[in-house]
């Protein structure tokens, strides 16, 4: 149908004249109101933004002489995390001549990736990054099978 005919259609319903696809062959137009058709559109964006879940990346931070009990509460902390579908970013600070002992920082960055085992899968490696020793850790998508 021609432009004037939807557009002489759209007046006698007393409608709006909607162009739904411009770039088709030829143009797809649908007689609506257009203040139903917004309000209904952008409640459907609403929702589409409601749905998309975001993965954050949370951060927890160990100093070099942690103790094994405030080990376990922050181990619990990131387990959350990883539940919850975040990526973790640990980060293992040193503090003056700490420094002078990488190889504990390391030792420590191990013992906290076997602690999950394969619940986990290792994103960035440990790194040594001026005075933080920095890894990234996500929930294994295999393992929730």
């Amino acid at each position: 149908m021609s432009r004037g005919e939807a557009l002489q259609l759209a007046i006698d319903y007393e409608l709006d004249l909607v162009e739904i696809s411009p770039t088709a062959d030829p143009p797809v137009c649908k007689i609506t109101d257009w203040g139903k058709y917004n309000y209904q559109k952008t409640k459907q964006q609403q929702k589409n933004r409601k749905n998309v879940k975001t993965s954050e990346l949370k951060q927890m931070r160990f100093g070099l002489k942690i103790g094994d009990h405030d080990l376990a509460v922050k181990t619990k902390k990131i387990t959350g995390f990883l539940e919850a579908g975040h990526k973790v970013k640990v980060i293992i600070f040193f503090r003056g001549r700490e420094l002078a002992h990488k190889d504990i920082g390391f030792k420590l960055a191990d013992r906290v990736i076997e602690e999950f085992g394969e619940n986990i899968a290792v994103d960035q490696t440990p790194q040594l990054n001026g005075k933080q020793l920095i890894f990234v850790i996500r929930s294994n998508q295999n393992a929730k099978t």
